[in-house]
């Protein structure tokens, strides 16, 4: 059985200093031999836009780099059919991360480097940071290619210096982006959804729908900021009598007539 650990686990990249992961740290049961696992979100691209996954790994004192490891495999067969993608080239490896007050330091191969269509530079450059920033000890980015400070990710393309931060990605996030749960993830009630929104006076529109579409709950949030300012929001969902698959849908309700704007979701299983 895995036991989900909702505290924040002090979780190390390169060097001295640490990043903590987001609140998806999983330890195994007591059963001798049973390894410590941790897990976290690499973001890929759908339909050019930043999108979460997870992914799990053995515990590791080095979870950024053990993240950013996994963003280069890039997507799963499954993942691929479902419409996602990566823009980060093939034959880019990781050679290195470190964090200094809230500045994480990524050393990438020459590969992530090469020119491409100003499309695939600014999505690479996104997944990194995304990626990155998912932590919450790590706020800006910085790179290098093979040891050595770049202004600009591929040719002429994504200014990176000084650091960047998730606001110099607007372009490559969702109006509406759900962080937490994840696509696949088993859950229990209340839901704990987590994200973040830039939409009309900050309201985010909720619907749950069983396995067969039919919708069994309408709620709403309120995110931190709106109308024009990226915010988060953080809210819980009750369900009673109800277990299986779920489809979790958030939207923006059009001011003009209540049509949904900015739909996103995230199919999970609701354990009893």
């Amino acid at each position: 059985m895995l036991v989900v650990a909702l505290a924040l686990l002090a979780a190390g990249c390169d060097g001295d200093e640490s990043a903590a992961p987001p609140e998806s740290t999983v330890s195994t049961a007591t059963a001798p031999q049973q390894r410590a696992e941790t897990t976290f979100a690499i973001y890929l691209l759908r339909d050019g836009l930043v999108a979460p996954v997870r992914r799990v790994t053995e515990t590791t004192p080095a979870v950024a780099r053990a993240a950013l490891e996994q963003l280069v495999a890039g997507p799963t067969a499954r993942e691929r059919l479902d419409g996602l993608e990566t823009a980060i080239p093939d034959g880019t490896t990781v050679l290195g991360v470190s964090l200094e007050d809230g500045t994480a330091t990524v050393d990438l191969s020459g590969a992530f480097d090469e020119a491409g269509a100003p499309g695939s530079i600014r999505g690479r450059a996104a997944q990194v940071i995304a990626t990155l920033t998912q932590f919450p000890t790590i706020d800006r980015v910085a790179f290098l290619i093979d040891g050595a400070p770049v202004e600009r990710i591929g040719d002429g393309g994504v200014a990176v210096d000084p650091p960047v931060g998730r606001r110099a990605i607007e372009k490559q996030t969702g109006q509406i982006l759900i962080e937490s749960p994840l696509p696949g993830d088993t859950v229990t009630s209340p839901i704990r959804l987590r994200g973040t929104a830039n939409v009309f006076e900050a309201t985010v529109s909720l619907e749950v729908r069983d396995e067969t579409g039919n919708v069994v709950l309408e709620a709403f949030t309120t995110a931190t900021s709106g109308t024009g300012t990226r915010g988060t929001f953080d809210t819980r969902l009750t369900l009673t009598a109800l277990d299986g698959a779920l489809t979790i849908v958030a939207f923006e309700s059009s001011a003009e007539d209540g049509r949904p704007l900015h739909a996103t979701d995230v199919e999970v299983t609701l354990a009893p």
